[in-house]
This record gives structure tokens, sequence and C-alpha cells, in this order.
């Protein structure tokens, strides 16, 4: 599995949701299992099946957790005060004449581009990666290409 990048927080709000789900959440699900499997009739006990059902997605959340920590490399703010953009950095770009807009390229677990944090995986992420300010950036988006420029990187 490739390289995960977390900041620090990210890294420890995964660290505790997995421990949430491992402690908490697989409990509370067990005693479902165990109360819907004492009420009757399982094959038609629709209780039992989503009890099961979320078993699954629990089970399921903690093992993508689990390897995404395992191969999670921790953003070091400090090595992303450059002129060039890379994991870790905020960034300031300007499409034509829109209002300029500023992301945090992160990992894509992190990101949430409503917060302004962008997968360095995304369309727009993977362009600005190893530019610099000034540099006038193609973005082949889904929806299209288009060019930004960077104003300011920190």
């Amino acid at each position: 599995m490739p390289t995960t990048y977390l900041t620090r927080e990210g890294y420890d709000k995964l660290q505790e949701e997995l421990e949430y789900l491992r402690t908490v959440k697989r409990r509370e699900v067990a005693e479902r299992l165990h109360e819907a499997m004492e009420g009757g009739e399982l094959i038609e006990d629709a209780e039992y099946e989503a009890a099961k059902n979320e078993q699954a997605f629990v089970e399921g959340r903690i093992h993508e957790l689990e390897t995404i920590l395992a191969n999670a490399r921790i953003i070091d703010p400090s090595l992303s005060r450059s002129e060039i953009v890379q994991v870790g950095a905020k960034v300031t770009i300007q499409e034509g004449s829109n209002e300029p807009e500023t992301y945090t390229i992160v990992g894509p677990a992190e990101a949430n581009p409503r917060e302004g944090r962008i997968s360095n995986e995304s369309p727009l992420g993977r362009a600005l990666l190893d530019h610099r300010i000034g540099d006038e950036v193609r973005v082949d988006a889904p929806d299209g290409p288009f060019t930004v420029k960077i104003l300011k990187v920190e």
C-alpha cells in the first residue's frame, strides 16, 4: 500500500477513531447481535441483519484505519516552509480573474475541500506539487482542464 500523508492532528484523529471502534463500537454491536439472536427466528429478524451489517461496516473501517495508520507518514510542517508546493504546504492560487483561494495540501485521508484541505492525489493537488510561487499550472480536472497561478506558498 502506498504511503498515506497525514498531519499530526489527522493522525491523532484517526487513531482516536480506531480506538473508539475497537473498544466502544465493537462492544455495542456485539450486544446488539446477542440481543437479536435471543429474539427468535434469526433468518427473518431484521434487527439481526442490521446488526450484522453494522458489524461488517465497523470491522471494515477498523481494517481501513489500521492500514492507513500503518502506512502513515506524518507531515513535518517545518519542511513545508519553502517556495515549492509539497504535501503540508498552504497554497494560495488564482484562476483567471476569480478570487484567490487558499488550500492546504494533505493526504487523501484528511482531504476536505470545504475546509480548504485538498488531497495530494486530487487533480488540483497533484498539479500543484513541485511548482513554485508565480508558476501557472495546468490542472487536468474531470470537467476539463483549467489553469491556476500560484500566488503564495506557506
